[in-house]
């Protein structure tokens, strides 16, 4: 329980740090200590989460749905996030979908090749890393979502 306790807390802190301190104060209504408490690594907050109701209310405004993915990745559940309208889906086709493919995975690349230079990669490299996975992981659903539609 100790390690999925600590990813949902690193996810819960990913959430609030997307929306903001301030702002998620202000929708949730709770105070920084508090949600700071939510995230705290420290032992006398181990057994402390944040409420579903907050963390709906968080995912509602926030950039992506951290805690909500994190709980899927525990279950091997995998998650469809599109933060845009559907008609704004690339409509080039499967064709397109693998230049797109070719292009996000050699920007993914040279971010691995800059973060492993020093031998290690830090927190902030890792969170670059991130992004461009989420990045390709968008082009490999645009391209199934164009597949389906070409099988149809």
């Amino acid at each position: 329980m100790a390690i999925i306790g600590s990813y949902l807390k690193k996810h819960t802190e990913a959430l609030v740090k997307d929306v903001g301190i301030e702002p998620a104060c202000a929708v949730t209504g709770k105070s920084k200590a508090t949600l700071g408490r939510y995230y705290s690594d420290n032992d006398e907050h181990a057994d402390r989460f944040m409420p579903i109701d907050a963390v709906a209310q968080l995912e509602e405004v926030a950039s992506y749905p951290h805690v909500t993915a994190a709980l899927a990745e525990l279950r091997g559940v995998g998650l469809s996030f599109e933060n845009r309208p559907n008609n704004a889906r690339r409509s080039g086709g499967v064709n397109s979908d693998v230049i797109a493919l070719s292009q996000r995975f050699a920007m993914l690349m040279a971010e691995y090749q800059q973060s492993i230079e020093d031998g290690r990669i830090s927190v902030n490299e890792a969170k670059r890393l991130l992004k461009e996975t989420t990045l390709l992981q968008q082009v490999l659903v645009d391209m199934k979502l164009n597949l389906e539609d070409e099988a149809s």
